[in-house]
């Protein structure tokens, strides 16, 4: 069985090392070049902070209810307490759900940064796709987010080449 495992990867490093028709990109660089990703962030950044702004009002508002409550408690009866505790603890899940509401996966934020985005990622990914398939390259390493890749030449970094491709 050993044997037979080692003689699997001795196989599969030999086919990649004799698969040398790789090109290197970093998409950070690509993406940074161009004008209607960064527009795209801005838009995205600046909702955000808005969203927030919203949020932070409404978790306001709960801390707000929260100081009253405290201040009166001791003149309240049993059942005013109870009512005003449940009327905190629901405006805080209120704030919670608002907050989901805006940020959570599902949220509008994140509809509109896949509104935004992903159509220009699927043009730098069609247009890597086209650059690789026409020049021969069968894979294409991204070595934007600090992969383990210890050492590339430049000669197959193709990155400049994808940004002009892309003007």
């Amino acid at each position: 069985m050993k044997r037979l495992l080692l003689a699997l990867v001795a196989v599969m490093i030999a086919g990649a090392a004799s698969a040398q028709n790789y090109m290197v990109i970093d998409s950070e660089r690509v993406f940074k070049s161009l004008t209607t990703y960064n527009n795209a962030l801005t838009e995205i950044e600046n909702l955000a902070q808005q969203y927030q702004a919203q949020v932070d009002r409404k978790y306001q508002e709960v801390e707000t209810m929260y100081n009253n409550y405290m201040s009166r408690r001791a003149t309240m009866s049993e059942s005013q307490r109870q009512q005003q505790e449940q009327a905190i603890l629901a405006a805080e899940a209120e704030a919670g759900e608002y907050q989901e509401s805006l940020f959570g996966t599902d949220g509008q934020l994140m509809e509109r940064r896949l509104e935004l985005i992903q159509p220009i990622q699927e043009r730098v990914f069609g247009v890597i796709e086209r650059f690789a398939q026409q020049n021969g390259y069968d894979l294409v390493i991204d070595i934007s987010a600090n992969p383990t890749i210890l050492y590339y030449s430049s000669q197959v970094d193709f990155t400049d080449r994808i940004i002009q491709a892309l003007r």
